[in-house]
């Protein structure tokens, strides 16, 4: 089904367990539709935003070609479009807005939750696979035609673009392009990074809203296909690990 790749982990793990077997109707808040990743936003979940319910400092941007979970395949794998979704907590899949302090679990957004979410049901998921990849927003679709962020956008998009980053990774071995493939890789990284510090000072942005402005940094990517980045002298460089 097109578009099904671009779900979370919390799909792959209903469509791959027990869970979508069970003989009832209704949530049991056990949490864990919760602990396996943020929704991805749709246009009905506009309104989120324009009313209050929900921030940018909420939101994490998936870029065009990056990797991420595919569901199908079980695999990490580039996306075909851009996504945004609810950003995950203390560097987890656990959704942002999941509280489990108290006796019960509970959503701190669940009279105002996202399409994804009022549409999941782990025993039945076809009313959420009918969704997947479909009338998904983009950060254009959020941010004020008018916002001089959204030079930004398309300067970091074009300059440190995932698919870039990709196709020089599926080349990657041990033949004579390595070097100048690390070499490629190394200034997409300190682009990367500049173009996060420029904006900083540019435009006074908040820590907690670049995830949802530039989307995950490209160091990150590269860290788990095996390649470090490290700073020295100011100067970034990028050590492939020993397989």
């Amino acid at each position: 089904m097109p578009g099904v790749k671009l779900c979370s982990r919390l799909l792959f793990f209903i469509m791959n367990s027990s869970t979508s077997k069970i003989d009832r109707n209704q949530c049991l808040r056990c949490g864990t539709c919760c602990t396996k990743g943020g929704p991805s936003l749709h246009r009905d979940d506009i309104n989120l935003l324009k009313d209050g319910h929900l921030s940018y400092s909420d939101l994490i941007t998936i870029r065009l070609g990056e990797s991420a979970f595919s569901p199908v395949s079980g695999k990490v794998e580039p996306v075909k479009q851009e996504l945004v979704k609810l950003a995950g907590k203390s560097r987890s899949w656990t959704c942002g807005f999941y509280n489990d302090s108290g006796k019960e679990s509970l959503c701190e957004l669940y009279e105002n939750r996202p399409l994804e979410c009022r549409l999941l049901k782990c025993w039945d998921p076809q009313d959420l696979l009918s969704v997947i990849g479909k009338e998904s927003i983009t950060r254009r679709d959020i941010i004020n035609p008018g916002d001089p962020i959204l030079e930004i956008i398309t300067l970091h998009d074009k300059e440190c673009s995932f698919q870039e980053v990709e196709e020089l990774l599926t080349g990657l071995g041990d033949n004579q392009e390595s070097t100048d493939i690390m070499a490629r890789l190394t200034g997409l990284v300190s682009n990367d990074l500049a173009i996060r510090s420029q904006t900083v000072a540019k435009i006074n942005m908040p820590v907690a809203v670049e995830f949802f402005i530039l989307g995950r940094p490209i160091f990150t990517q590269l860290k788990q296909r095996g390649i470090e980045t490290r700073e020295n002298n100011g100067e970034i460089q990028l050590i492939l690990s020993a397989k």
